[in-house]
């Protein structure tokens, strides 16, 4: 998509954004909800709320433990199940994108990549994006987070770019959290 837009002269915007601890902030009420509303099958919906609300941990630190607790948030990191649910958990924001002609959100794991043809587009999608996220609990990762402007004709420097939190974020040449450098 990008490589079209740049050969046919246009500017592409592209935004990162890695979350926070995300596996761990997913709420099991609301993905229960999400999980129910796509038509899931009730056997298959009490089986996943039996697996996720039976979930306890405990801390370990040297020969230490400390007492059993539940966990009431999270998806189990390395089960094959949990990136699935992670997804449907996020698809309301994958949604955002749709509505808005040439600008793309793509998300993977919890990695997101924003594209929009302008700067301004890019900084609308990413309030939009950051009010989607904040309903979720989720928070940036600034220090993970940058900007890359790919444009065919000249190299100007492009404005400051700001998170809602006020948080300006980098304009980068190059990116490595989701795909090869650019």
């Amino acid at each position: 998509m990008a490589t079209l837009c740049i050969k046919g002269g246009s500017t592409v915007s592209i935004r990162t954004i890695d979350l926070s601890k995300a596996f761990d902030k997913v709420n099991h009420h609301a993905l229960f909800l999400k999980l129910k509303n796509s038509f899931l099958p009730n056997q298959l919906l009490n089986l996943l709320v039996s697996w996720l609300s039976g979930c306890y941990s405990y801390v370990k630190f040297h020969q230490s433990g400390s007492h059993m607790f539940r966990v009431d948030f999270g998806v189990r990191q390395g089960s094959v199940l949990s990136p699935y649910l992670f997804a449907i958990y996020m698809d309301d924001l994958a949604q955002l994108g749709q509505f808005n002609r040439g600008m793309f959100i793509i998300l993977y794991a919890d990695d997101i990549l924003l594209i929009a043809p302008y700067i301004r587009q890019l900084q609308d999608l990413l309030l939009l994006c950051e009010s989607e996220l904040s309903s979720l609990d989720m928070t940036t990762n600034v220090k993970k987070s940058c900007c890359v402007c790919l444009e065919p004709r000249n190299k100007a420097t492009c404005a400051t770019f700001c998170c809602s939190s006020g948080a300006s974020l980098p304009w980068v040449d190059h990116f490595h959290y989701l795909f090869p450098s650019v």
